[in-house]
């Protein structure tokens, strides 16, 4: 089936007479309005609009489906409108991007005293980044940036170390003294005798610290593979176990003594946190108090991580 988006983009194109007076009518970027009317087309199988330089002209095929999908977009507008109406408060709705754990560890606590109604999607930042752009969400917690749209505003609030923790239950003195005497072959060869964890989606941490670290290739397979990091986690907690992860993710486990970390390695392997938004947005109340969630509970960008090795 077609989408429907495709219809209001139209509709709105139609009635404003530019790609930039639809996007701003719907919200959305106009490279997100310019995809809508072309797959509109292709479906289709005929130009709508004769672009010139000032205007979109509607074809006479276009003005026809103008007339055709008008009465039935009115009529699903309207019933928009009567829903909120039947509603006993209307409550905005804030589509947010971000990865599972991120949610889970700093959002999540707080979704049932929010005033307002909240979607989360979990992916990969290049696609999450492009739904943004697109419209689809709304922000995106990322440590990635993406200059080419340039639609979207970044805000820095935090970083996120990536080091090398382990269970409480891990003996780890041989590999402190190769540490301390700059021994980089005797840990690496040490460290791939260990019970390694790590996640089913995503082993780019591991991956880059090995090779930031040791300057070759990640050549072992962790013995236990979990859903995510979170799970990685609570499996070592008062355990055994080795992983690569982002800081803050065991921040109370290292504090109360059930994972510790263990190398934050020769180099230290930090990533950016933003706040990805679109320009322009009718939820800047929305995204102001989810942002303000993360900065109290983000180490602040002003603030040096501090080391939580011995």
């Amino acid at each position: 089936m077609v989408n429907l988006e495709w219809y209001r983009t139209f509709k709105a194109i139609y009635e404003t007479g530019t790609l930039t007076g639809a996007a701003e009518a719907l919200f959305v970027s106009q490279p997100g309005v310019s995809l809508h009317l072309s797959s509109l087309e292709s479906y289709v199988g005929y130009k709508l609009f004769d672009r010139t330089s000032r205007k979109m002209v509607p074809t006479e095929r276009g003005k026809v489906m103008y007339n055709f999908v008008l009465e039935p977009l009115l009529k699903l507008e309207e019933a928009e409108k009567h829903f909120h109406r039947s509603t006993e408060k209307e409550k905005p709705t804030l589509s947010l991007g971000m990865c599972f754990e991120t949610f889970q560890l700093m959002l999540e606590p707080y979704l049932s005293g929010l005033s307002f109604n909240v979607i989360v999607k979990f992916g990969d930042y290049p696609q999450m980044l492009n739904d943004l752009d697109n419209g689809i969400l709304d922000m995106v917690i990322t440590p990635h940036m993406e200059s080419t749209m340039k639609n979207i505003a970044y805000k820095a609030y935090s970083k996120e170390r990536i080091v090398l923790v382990a269970g409480s239950k891990n003996n780890t003195a041989d590999f402190e003294l190769m540490r301390k005497d700059g021994n980089l072959k005797g840990m690496q060869e040490w460290l791939k005798h260990q019970i390694w964890y790590g996640t089913s989606g995503d082993m780019e941490h591991l991956m880059k610290f090995w090779h930031l670290n040791f300057n070759k290739r990640l050549d072992f397979k962790p013995n236990y593979i979990v859903p995510n990091m979170s799970s990685i986690v609570r499996c070592i907690r008062g355990m055994e176990g080795f992983a690569v992860l982002p800081d803050f993710l065991c921040r109370n486990e290292v504090l109360n003594g059930s994972v510790k970390v263990v190398w934050e390695g020769t180099r230290v392997m930090e990533n950016t946190l933003h706040f990805a938004m679109r320009k322009k947005t009718i939820y800047a109340a929305e995204i102001k108090i989810i942002q303000d969630i993360f900065e109290k509970e983000m180490v602040p960008l002003d603030q040096e991580s501090a080391t939580l090795v011995s």
